[in-house]
């Protein structure tokens, strides 16, 4: 098998010229997408995890794979890693980290995986563990509010229409308004979550790949329902 070599910034197979220093800025994405590294060192040790069962790569590489990618993380986590805006975005980062860990045999980390691919299934990890994030607070958030609604059934305020005074009401019932608008906006948030968990990782650059991936078993892996 033939080892996947790209390991230059992206554009380079058709500009030979090197970039300046102003393109480099406004191609480089790293300063805000750095923040989904445990998403992207997830989902591509999954992805080798998955080629080694599925025999496409030998257990050698994929073992060495996955203890570089490890240390890319530790190295990221104890703040000892050095994020190159030349070389875009967070993705790069970590292959090019790899390519000098490992040597050569990182190439095989995007066999039957493209950029595209691995680009949305890190952004739909990262959207989803913000979900849950967001979630918990707000649960959080419900039940202080209702701890103080609950003390306060008997304390009267004016109500409010269009800013102007209204009947007189319980400041709970004031509260528990916040309450009923927090419970629709978690709402909304398990319904993001139900069209994020569909899986995208091993549908390749268009139309899948000739290799015999089992999509299924990174789907299950990364915490999705289904591949898309």
């Amino acid at each position: 098998m033939t080892k996947n070599k790209n390991n230059q910034a992206i554009w380079n197979k058709r500009i030979k010229k090197k970039s300046s220093i102003l393109f480099q800025e406004i191609g480089s994405s790293i300063d805000i997408d750095k923040r989904l590294y445990k998403e992207d060192i997830k989902a591509s040790m999954v992805h080798v995890e998955m080629l080694g069962k599925q025999k496409i790569i030998s257990k050698n590489i994929q073992i060495k794979i996955i203890n570089g990618l490890k240390k890319i993380k530790n190295e990221i986590a104890n703040k000892k890693f050095f994020f190159n805006k030349k070389h875009e975005d967070i993705h790069m980062n970590i292959e090019k980290r790899l390519f000098k860990l490992i040597g050569e045999d990182a190439g095989f980390i995007h066999t039957a995986r493209s950029r595209n691919d691995q680009v949305i299934t890190d952004f739909k990890l990262w959207i989803k563990s913000a979900n849950y994030e967001l979630d918990q607070n707000l649960t959080k958030l419900i039940k202080t509010i209702l701890k103080v609604a609950n003390k306060n059934i008997k304390t009267i305020m004016p109500g409010f229409t269009h800013l102007k005074n209204a009947q007189p009401i319980s400041l709970a019932h004031y509260l528990l308004a916040y309450v009923e608008m927090f419970r629709r906006d978690q709402k909304r948030l398990y319904n993001n979550l139900e069209n994020l968990n569909e899986n995208p990782l091993g549908a390749a650059a268009l139309s899948g790949t000739s290799f015999n991936i089992d999509r299924f078993f990174t789907s299950k892996k990364l915490g999705f329902t289904k591949p898309t």
